[in-house]
């Protein structure tokens, strides 16, 4: 019997036991998608969103929660009009769109539409809602109010809850006097049993799952 070939196997075996539990904490690692809660954007830091909704602001957003923060209302006769667009990335799902505490309104007609794409080609003074996928009057009470702008109505064409992936433009406007605040919590999610993609963390994974795998052939090569 050869002892050393007793050996050599066991450590190939404890080596190759180490090798897997390591990439295995790589893959958890590396596969895991963190989630995102903040502000996407405000007017009081970035300035005024567009006023135009052939030319929106465009907004970053990401898994999590993403929030915008703006002002509308009119003065002088002037109606202070917010436009935004952002694109819900694959993988990801607009599941929610939250009225946030600190908002105010005249009344109870404050209103926010979405359109597909990067642009709102719907002029404010039509009569009808159509071109929209759908809107919805808010008051800081409503909470999510998704759901209602899903409905189809005056005209919008309606959409069923959640948004796929893909570019959604933004409408906010409030035609009472003075100015008032606003905020709104865009909730993205992963789509089930799909993993979102992840540039970054993605390409270090795999440099390290390489390192590791170098690693472990040259400590398999010395055992031997």
């Amino acid at each position: 019997m050869n002892l050393f070939n007793i050996k050599t196997a066991s450590e190939h075996s404890r080596i190759s036991t180490q090798l897997a539990l390591a990439l295995f904490g790589c893959a958890c690692v590396f596969t895991a998608q963190p989630a995102w809660a903040g502000v996407s954007y405000s007017e009081t830091v970035s300035g005024d969103l567009s006023n135009s909704g052939l030319t929106p602001t465009s907004v970053s957003v990401g898994l999590g929660q993403n929030q915008v923060f703006g002002s509308t209302g009119r003065a002088a006769g002037v109606v202070d009009r917010d436009y935004f667009t952002l694109t819900v990335p694959a993988g990801l799902q607009l599941t929610s769109i939250v009225v946030l505490p600190g908002t105010t309104t005249a009344g109870s007609v404050s209103f926010i539409g979405i359109e597909s794409g990067n642009q709102v080609t719907l002029s404010p003074s039509v009569p009808t809602a159509a071109g929209l996928l759908g809107w919805s009057h808010y008051t800081p009470g409503s909470g999510n109010i998704l759901p209602d702008m899903a409905i189809p109505a005056n005209g919008s064409s309606g959409f069923t809850p959640p948004l796929g992936a893909g570019s959604y433009a933004f409408w906010v406007q409030e035609l009472g006097a003075g100015s008032f605040d606003y905020g709104f919590d865009f909730g993205l999610e992963a789509v089930p049993n799909q993993r979102v993609p992840d540039a970054g963390p993605g390409m270090f994974g795999f440099a390290a799952v390489g390192a590791l795998v170098v690693f472990g052939r040259r400590r398999l090569q010395t055992a031997t």
